[in-house]
C-alpha cells in the first residue's frame, strides 16, 4: 500500500482567483480513542428522544456527510437547530468541571459547545449533529470555514428541512467554531435558515485569530487540529499564513459578507474573549432588522449552558422558529456587562440601544515619556525612552479624579523607532490599578485577564483609510513596510472593546512590550512568531502626538 503523503496541494479558487492551497494529513480516526466508531445507522430511543445515527447526507457535489439527529418522540412538525462543526457529533464532555461547566451539566447527546439534545428536545426542538466534510466517517477533505464550508451547511439545512418531521424552521446554534460557521451560512441565504445564534464567533479569521496586528499566532492554532480526525486531509491555515503573510483572496474568503445576513440574530460575545471584536462586528454590520447583542464577562461555555442563559435562548427561538408571541421584541438590541474587579460587576445586563454608545465622549491621554504618565493636556516637550524588545515593557498610569466608566473601543496612537531592527511586534494592554497602584484584574475561569488588548507588528501599519474611524484603525495587511535605521513613524493600535469601571483615586496602567503579558494560564497555548530584537524608541510630545484614546461614557439621560 502506497503511504500518503503527509501534505498535498490543491489549487481552489477564490473570489475569481486560483490559490494553492496546501493540505495535512488528519489524524487517523483509529487514533481517535473511539470518538469516531464505525458507521451504525441505527435508530434508538432514549429519555424520550429519538435518536438516528450515522444518517447519510449528499451535498451538491456528490461528497457524503454523515449526521445525528436527535427529535421528541412522537412529535411531527418540529423546528430543527443544527450544530456544524468539526469536532466530532458525539463529543464527552469530560473535563469540563474545571473550565466552568460543572459534571453532568450537560448530557452525552451534546456535541462539543452545541446544544444539548437533552434539553431542546423536551422543549419540542429537533437537535442535528453532522460530521462536516472530511471530519470523521463523511467523505472529503476537512475546510477551514469560508465560503465553500458555508455552502455545505447550506445543502445541510435544506435536507433537514425537507425530512418529514421538520416544519421547515431551521435555526443554527453554538460557540465558536458552531458559531462562525453561522455567518458563512447565513451568507448563503438557504431558505429554510430562520434565525441563528452565534454565541462567540469570530468573523475574520486573519484579523481575529491567526494574524491579529499582522503578527502570527501558531499555538493556539495548532490546537485545532489536535481535535481534526478523518479519512484523508484537512487545510492548513498555518502553512498557508507563512505562504501567504499578506492579505489575498484566500483570506478574503475566509471573512463572510455579513450584509448579506437579513435573518432574526441573537448574538453574544466575552469581553475577555478572542470571539469578541468579531462578534461585535457582526452585530454591526448584519442587515437584519431582528438583531440583538449581549456581551458578558463570562467564558463562552459556562454562559452557553447557564440555566438563566438557556431560557433566554429558548425564547430566542421560541418566537422564530415556532412563531410563539413571548414578547421577545420587546429585549434591548444590546444588554452589556460593566466589569469591576475580581469576579463582581458594577452592571450586569444594562440595556443599550446600540454599540458602540451613541453618547460615547471620545478622551485622549497624552503619554509623557519623560515622566511615564498619561495627561488630559498635550505633552509641550519631546522626550523619549526605550526598552529592550524581548523582556521589558514601558507603562505609563493616570490617576482618575473621578469615578468614570470606559466602555467601547479604544486607539493608541504611536511615535516609534526600533533600534537595531527593520520591524517591531508591539502588544498592548490597558489596566486597572488600585490607588496604591497594585493590579485589579477580572477574571476568566479563575484567571486572571491581563486587560484589554491591541497587538501590531510595525510593517503591517499601513490603515485603510475608507474603513477605519477615528477610535478604529483597520489595518490593509497588504505589503511590508520595513523601518530604516534611524526612522521614526506613527503607527495606530486598535484596541479590542471593553466596558470598566474606575473610582475616584483609582488608575489606569498603559502597558506597552514586544511580547504578550502572560500573567494568567488561560493564555498560555498562544504562541506568537515575533520578529523583535534590539529595543523599542517610543517618542513623545511635541510633534510626537503619541496618545491613548478613551471611551468615556456620562450616565443614561434621564
Amino acid at each position: 500500500m502506497t503511504k500518503k503523503p503527509s501534505r498535498i496541494i490543491i489549487k481552489r479558487r477564490y473570489r475569481n482567483n486560483k490559490i494553492e492551497v496546501i493540505y495535512r494529513k488528519t489524524n487517523p480516526i483509529a487514533n481517535s480513542n473511539g470518538k469516531f466508531p464505525p458507521l451504525t445507522s441505527c435508530i434508538k430511543v432514549e429519555e424520550g428522544i429519538i435518536i438516528e445515527r450515522d444518517v447519510p447526507v449528499n451535498l451538491r457535489d456528490g461528497t457524503i456527510i454523515y449526521t445525528d439527529v436527535y427529535r421528541p418522540e412522537g412529535a411531527s412538525n418540529i423546528p430543527a437547530i443544527v450544530a456544524w462543526s468539526p469536532y466530532g457529533k458525539r463529543s464527552r464532555y469530560t473535563g469540563y468541571d474545571t473550565l466552568g461547566v460543572p459534571p453532568l451539566t450537560v448530557s452525552p447527546m451534546a456535541k462539543d459547545e452545541g446544544p444539548d439534545p437533552a434539553f431542546w428536545c423536551k422543549y419540542g426542538y429537533a437537535v442535528v449533529n453532522p460530521d462536516p466534510r472530511g471530519v470523521g466517517n463523511s467523505q472529503g477533505n476537512i475546510v477551514f470555514l469560508g465560503t465553500a464550508e458555508g455552502k455545505d451547511c447550506y445543502d445541510l439545512i435544506e435536507w433537514v428541512a425537507m425530512q418529514e418531521w421538520c416544519s421547515g424552521k431551521i435555526g443554527m446554534s453554538g460557540n465558536s467554531w458552531l458559531a462562525m460557521i453561522q455567518w458563512f451560512t447565513a451568507t448563503e441565504q438557504p431558505s429554510h435558515l430562520t434565525a441563528i445564534a452565534p454565541w462567540e464567533g469570530a468573523t475574520d479569521l486573519y484579523r481575529d485569530i491567526l494574524c491579529r496586528g499582522g503578527i502570527p499566532e501558531t499555538g493556539f492554532t495548532e490546537g485545532f487540529y489536535s481535535f481534526f480526525y478523518g479519512p484523508a486531509y484537512s487545510e492548513d491555515i498555518i502553512a498557508m499564513i507563512h505562504k501567504y503573510p499578506f492579505m489575498n483572496s484566500y483570506w478574503e474568503d475566509k471573512i463572510p459578507y455579513l450584509n448579506k445576513i437579513n435573518i432574526p440574530a441573537y448574538i453574544t460575545a466575552g469581553w475577555s474573549h478572542f470571539h469578541l471584536r468579531g462578534s461585535i462586528e457582526a452585530f454591526r454590520k448584519i442587515t437584519s432588522p431582528n438583531k440583538w447583542l449581549r456581551i458578558h464577562r463570562d467564558f463562552e461555555w459556562p454562559d452557553y449552558y447557564t440555566p438563566n442563559n438557556l431560557k433566554d435562548l429558548r425564547d430566542f427561538f421560541d418566537r422564530y422558529l415556532k412563531g410563539i408571541r413571548n414578547g421577545w421584541e420587546m429585549m434591548a438590541p444590546v444588554r452589556l456587562d460593566v466589569m469591576d474587579v475580581d469576579d463582581s460587576d458594577y452592571q450586569v445586563n444594562r440595556c443599550e440601544k446600540e454599540f458602540p454608545l451613541e453618547r460615547t465622549q471620545y478622551r485622549r491621554l497624552f503619554l509623557d515619556a519623560k515622566t511615564g504618565h498619561l495627561s488630559n493636556y498635550p505633552v509641550k516637550k519631546e522626550s523619549y525612552l526605550s526598552y529592550e524588545s524581548t523582556k521589558q515593557a514601558a507603562k505609563f498610569t493616570i490617576e482618575f479624579k473621578h469615578n468614570v466608566e470606559l466602555t467601547g473601543y479604544m486607539k493608541l496612537r504611536l511615535w516609534v523607532e526600533a533600534d537595531g531592527a527593520d520591524d517591531m511586534d508591539i502588544f498592548v494592554n490597558v489596566q486597572k490599578l488600585s490607588k496604591k497602584g497594585d493590579f485589579l484584574p477580572t477574571f476568566v475561569l479563575g484567571q486572571s485577564h491581563p486587560g484589554a488588548s491591541g497587538l501590531l507588528r510595525v510593517s503591517h501599519r499601513e490603515i485603510d483609510k475608507e474603513r477605519s474611524t477615528p477610535a478604529e484603525p483597520v489595518l490593509t495587511h497588504s505589503a511590508e513596510q520595513l523601518l530604516k535605521p534611524g526612522e521614526i513613524v506613527p503607527i495606530e493600535i486598535g484596541i479590542w472593546p471593553s466596558s470598566k469601571y474606575w473610582y475616584a483615586g483609582q488608575k489606569l496602567s498603559l502597558a506597552i512590550s514586544g511580547h504578550y503579558i502572560r500573567d494568567s494560564r488561560w493564555f498560555e497555548p498562544f504562541r506568537w512568531e515575533l520578529c523583535n530584537r534590539g529595543n523599542h524608541v517610543i517618542h513623545t510630545g511635541g510633534k510626537f502626538d503619541s496618545y491613548l484614546l478613551i471611551p468615556v461614557i456620562p450616565p443614561k439621560p434621564r
